[in-house]
């Protein structure tokens, strides 16, 4: 046999992979990348939050931002205007304004923005406690008062996901300071306490005696069995 030939022969006679075997490795591989995002996943939502269902809220977030600075130029009506100079009291002002404001709101439209130095929170606050409103950022209770009208004002929010904005509403700590920016006004609240309630624990957005603010979240992290719910009471506003 020549040498040529024993060359062609030994080339032939090395086996090349199949295709199964490529494919098996290609799988095997593509299982390692998810497993490795699962993961990656998995650790972020314990340390942070949940990452995907964070960019859509931070996105949602920056769109609501920009819909609530439209509002804040909006002029006011001139009926509202002329009701409003014919009250010299600057609360019942307040509560003129609040009370129209939350006849023109709807779900899932913003309110408001929510600031709490002690857990570095900035968020706008939309209208509305629904799934798809806590999404968008923290809800207000429609069946409770706005800032400004006297009562109990009440707003929820998402502790591991969709921007987690209430993550750490358990570090809040008495006399801390709330803020609420409403195209209509500022108000300031300190931190009463801090309670664990039940779900069914209704009571927590009844009027008292005085203006006061309910945040509430789940409680614990990862869990729906209980409510955090902080007490704020309003201690200044200003239009």
């Amino acid at each position: 046999m020549s040498t040529t030939a024993h060359a062609v022969e030994s080339q032939t006679a090395v086996p090349k992979p199949r295709r199964a075997t490529r494919a098996r490795r290609a799988l095997a591989v593509v299982l390692i990348v998810v497993g490795v995002l699962l993961l990656a996943d998995g650790a972020t939502t314990l340390l942070w939050q949940e990452p995907f269902t964070a960019l859509y809220a931070h996105w949602r977030q920056g769109q609501l931002a920009q819909q609530l600075t439209q509002l804040e130029r909006a002029p006011a009506s001139r009926a509202e205007r002329q009701a409003l100079a014919r009250v010299p009291d600057h609360r019942r002002r307040l509560a003129l304004a609040a009370g129209a404001f939350g006849r023109r709101v709807h779900s899932g439209e913003p309110i408001g923005r929510l600031r709490i130095g002690r857990i570095g929170l900035s968020a706008v606050v939309v209208q509305g406690t629904g799934t798809g409103d806590l999404q968008e950022g923290p809800g207000h209770y429609p069946a409770t008062r706005l800032p400004g009208e006297h009562g109990t004002v009440a707003i929820a929010g998402h502790r591991t996901t969709f921007g987690a904005w209430f993550r750490h509403i358990d570090q809040l700590r008495p006399a801390d300071p709330i803020v609420l920016n409403l195209p209509y006004g500022r108000f300031t609240y300190r931190v009463q306490r801090t309670r664990i309630v039940s779900p069914s624990a209704f009571w927590i957005t009844k009027n008292v005696g005085y203006d006061r603010l309910v945040l509430s979240a789940c409680h614990p992290l990862f869990s729906a069995t209980k409510r955090i719910v902080v007490f704020a009471r309003l201690v200044s506003e200003r239009a």
